[in-house]
């Protein structure tokens, strides 16, 4: 398989994954994974949620009755001037802008009768440039988009008209699942980083997923309708040296070779803490995010992206429990295509 060797002080399991990547071929190994984990049709030909349709309200009131302690996390990045993006594709950070401000209230020039001020406030931002969801109209597969729809009659000058961000609205509340690949395939510094973060590049495969499953034990079992969310550490470190290509640049991520197991386990969503979800540099010489390009409109798979993990990691490696009830919401802009999110995750 043609993933980045193993850097020193981080762990492989054994057993790789059982496709064999041919770096000059991404056409065909897309056109396979597609082919192969496609989930067209299986909620019906008007379905707009594809996994989402995993969560019902049995695993939500599981879910709830995970909350024991009442603590809560936000797993979300600042909305801010200070964030990652750097201009890829036009995509800015975050432009607040006041409209009203307790200088004015000062002033008297507000127009309010009895001493009353009042701030208001504007912000500008594309809706995928921090903490975020990839909805369902996000990516394309060779004309096509989510249950076999041409992409051109379902997003338009007028926004996703099928699978717009807003119909997930209610949807993303359920498990959460945190899987710490992090500290589990670097449980100690190297030359090349700290422990718990993995070096750019590094290309997470099935088999250390269901490694990484395995070490953190029976709270992290993942399976139908959960919210399986992926830290490694890529966040951290740019939050301590500056975000030094966070957004667009290399990166670990999930190998293209998961695409098996992100269909077969029947999850709902995942979310991780960096820019692309999969591994970057991406596996093939000339390829973009060929990971999305199956899971999202083939397998109908939600991504999430840019999550700040690291408060709830951290709870998780003290208490040893990795589940929690997961409140995910986008915003319900209608007929977006990703929306910004404040995850909460609650223990």
């Amino acid at each position: 398989m043609s993933t980045p060797a193993a850097a020193s002080g981080t762990r492989r399991t054994p057993t790789e994954d059982p496709v064999e990547l041919d770096r000059a071929d991404p056409d065909r190994h897309v056109a396979e994974a597609a082919e192969a984990y496609r989930n067209w049709g299986r909620w019906g030909d008007d379905d707009r949620l594809g996994t989402l349709n995993f969560i019902d309200d049995a695993a939500r009131a599981r879910a709830a009755a995970l909350v024991r302690r009442g603590a809560s996390f936000t797993l979300s990045q600042p909305f801010d001037m200070n964030g990652p993006q750097q201009g890829w594709r036009r995509r800015t950070n975050p432009v607040h802008t006041m409209l009203d401000t307790g200088t004015d209230a000062a002033a008297g020039t507000q127009g309010f009768p009895h001493g009353l001020g009042g701030a208001d406030d504007v912000i500008a931002m594309p809706l995928q440039c921090s903490t975020q969801w990839d909805g369902l109209g996000h990516i394309f597969d060779r004309g096509m988009a989510w249950n076999g729809r041409p992409a051109g009659q379902v997003v338009t000058s007028d926004g996703d008209l099928v699978t717009g961000i807003e119909h997930a609205a209610s949807a993303i509340v359920g498990r959460g699942v945190l899987l710490d690949l992090g500290r589990f395939l670097r449980p100690e510094a190297s030359d090349d980083g700290p422990a718990g973060e993995l070096p750019d590049g590094y290309a997470i495969t099935t088999a250390e997923l269901e490694a990484c499953i395995a070490a953190q034990g029976a709270t992290s079992a993942v399976g139908r309708g959960d919210l399986v969310l992926v830290r490694t550490g890529r966040y951290a470190r740019a939050v301590r040296e500056g975000w030094n290509g966070y957004a667009g640049g290399p990166s670990a991520g999930l190998s293209f070779t998961t695409a098996g197991w992100l269909h077969r386990t029947e999850i709902a969503a995942i979310a991780t803490d960096t820019w692309g979800f999969e591994v970057r540099p991406n596996e093939f010489d000339d390829a973009f995010q060929p990971l999305h390009q199956v899971v999202i409109p083939n397998i109908g798979l939600t991504i999430g992206e840019m999550w700040d993990l690291e408060a709830l990691a951290a709870d998780c490696a003290a208490d040893g429990c990795h589940e929690f009830l997961l409140v995910a919401s986008p915003l319900p802009i209608t007929g977006a295509v990703g929306s910004p999110v404040n995850p909460i995750a609650l223990k």
